[in-house]
């Protein structure tokens, strides 16, 4: 039986609190607790990259120790309970600096160390329940039942649409909330949707289905295999790969493991799998499918390093381009202005409908006209979204150019003079990255996911979201170099506290021309990336092969 409602609900509530966050932690950071520009933005960055980096951990200790479920478990009680204090911190008269007169006293050690704490035991109870929640809704389909794979093809598309419902609700309500209503109402709207989503997961526990580890330490092979073939380095190799030592396809078929067919990438690694001639070496070889694991995981280390860029890419619509909007005309009537943040809400109303747009009608297009059943490749959909980032970035660059064009003309130099300029100049760089976002964020999902070894799905997913905390990790480190070397001996920085008098459009342009770069070094990846085959048994113990990227060519060629 398969039951979803719980696995998108939790994640629609989960995004809610996470975006109803990170969209507006800027503001709050300059606004409420009185942080310069540069320090608030590289503090957003630095949470933002624990949040992504932390599932690292908690892949590991479900898929090593306790599996996906009750990791979950244990890290989303964790999670709640930082949201309750993050709304402590928020609503306390007492956690926050006091005002009199527009004079603001200094914030305190006692309520930055709260405050930051509280956001940090998130970032904690994140690393548990977002590698293992995604994963687990994957693992209720059964890859041997024709209907429900079919199915799973799907199943990542729609997952991400409930976490862009999510996200929408954030930056359209909950920021508006959070600036025109309170803080405290803000953050504890999501706190308890987040507990209500719980309380629906885990009434269906009872009829999920709990993926058996066949492997007590499935990342061992990782640093076993690399050994093995080091230890073998002087050995020749066979000329056919058949002469490696491998198990039996029946054994497989009988302990329910997939086999994995050798490929001729990073061939040194194949000398772990060389047979000991005369029973020498007490240690076993490895099989060919640990070796083949190994190898999967260094194709997709290097599909994991040119995502740092779009990574960093994406970080500056929740930093620098919402202290950008601050700067331009917000009104939309005499009485209301719109909240610089709330114009993140078009990139995910770009998602939404670009999601089934892409699932209903461009993937049966392609599929007609390429063979592939899920239209193009996992790669060639990565491709697409870069290319769409790169000319969102381009964009932005522009819309910068014409913002310091203003500037000069209107002889506007104070940093809360606002340049008679419409917010909606940004609309274009928005919604291009969100449509960007359905081809390269659902990808990376469903590329790491389907592309790990067998016992090691959980881990693998942590490919994608340790991807988007580097990313940030990098913005943080490049915000934090630009402005220390373009503001030394006195110099105008390309960013500063007054976003009206320096060039953030220097810094745009920087980011286009990396991006450019990355783009090359994507395409030169891809081309060498060799996508995983399996064999599975079908009919009464006939076997065939699968091609888990269900396309037997390199890379983005079709």
């Amino acid at each position: 039986m398969i039951f979803f409602p719980p696995f998108s609900g939790y994640e629609a509530f989960e995004r809610m609190a996470f975006y109803g966050i990170q969209s507006n932690l800027v503001n709050y950071l300059t606004s409420q607790l009185h942080e310069d520009t540069v320090s608030s933005v590289r503090n957003v960055n630095n949470w933002s990259g624990v949040v992504w980096i932390t599932p690292l951990l908690g892949a590991y200790i479900a898929d090593t120790y306790i599996g996906r479920f009750w990791t979950f478990t244990l890290s989303s009680l964790i999670y709640v309970m930082g949201m309750i204090l993050l709304t402590m911190a928020a609503s306390l008269k007492f956690m926050k600096p006091t005002c009199t007169n527009g004079i603001c006293s200094k914030t305190s050690t006692s309520q930055i160390a709260f405050f930051y704490s509280s956001l940090y035991i998130i970032a904690i109870g994140a690393g548990g329940t977002k590698p293992n929640i995604s994963t687990f809704g994957a693992d209720q389909f059964d890859d041997f039942n024709p209907y429900e794979k079919n199915l799973k093809v799907s199943f990542f598309n729609w997952w991400m649409f409930s976490s862009f419902i999510g996200a929408l609700c954030a930056t359209l309500g909950l920021v508006y909330i959070q600036e025109n209503l309170g803080w405290g109402l803000g953050y504890g709207i999501p706190t308890a949707g987040l507990l209500f989503s719980l309380v629906i997961f885990y009434i269906g526990s009872p009829i999920y289905r709990h993926k058996i580890r066949k492997t007590k330490s499935p990342a061992r092979d990782l640093i076993r295999v690399p050994i093995a073939a080091f230890r073998n380095r002087k050995i020749q190799l066979p000329d056919n790969p058949s002469e490696l030592h491998e198990f039996d396809t029946q054994d497989y078929i009988r302990s329910g493991k997939r086999q994995v067919v050798h490929s001729p990438a990073f061939r040194c690694l194949d000398k772990a799998a060389i047979k000991h001639g005369n029973g020498g070496d007490s240690k076993p070889p490895c099989t060919v499918t640990q070796v083949e694991g190994t190898k999967l995981v260094l194709g997709m280390a290097l599909v994991w390093l040119v995502t740092l860029i779009p990574s960093t890419i994406w970080a500056q619509i929740n930093t620098l381009f919402v202290k950008q909007g601050t700067t331009l005309d917000r009104s939309l009537s005499p009485s209301f202005r719109i909240p610089a943040a709330s114009l993140g809400s078009f990139v995910t109303l770009s998602m939404l409908l670009s999601v089934p747009m892409y699932d209903r009608y461009f993937v049966p297009f392609m599929r007609r006209r390429t063979g592939n059943p899920r239209g193009i490749t996992m790669l060639q959909r990565l491709g697409v979204g870069f290319v769409i980032q790169v000319m969102a970035i381009a964009i932005a660059y522009a819309v910068e150019v014409r913002r310091m064009h203003v500037i000069r003309v209107q002889h506007i130099s104070g940093p809360k003079q606002i340049v008679p300029m419409s917010i909606f100049w940004l609309l274009p760089q928005y919604v291009l990255l969100g449509v960007a976002d359905v081809f390269n964020a659902i990808g990376l999902l469903e590329f790491f996911y389907d592309q790990s070894p067998e016992d090691m799905q959980s881990l693998g997913t942590t490919f994608f979201t340790s991807g988007i905390g580097v990313g940030n990790f990098l913005n943080s480190f490049l915000v934090t170099l630009v402005d220390k070397v373009t503001g030394r001996n006195g110099e105008k920085g390309w960013i500063g506290d007054n976003l009206n008098d320096c060039h953030l459009d220097y810094y745009y342009g920087f980011l286009m021309v990396i991006s450019i770069l990355n783009l090359g070094a994507f395409f030169w990846a891809s081309s060498r990336y060799v996508y995983k085959r399996e064999t599975k048994e079908v009919n009464e113990g006939c076997v065939e092969m699968e091609t888990k990227a269900l396309d037997t060519s390199l890379g983005l060629h079709a």
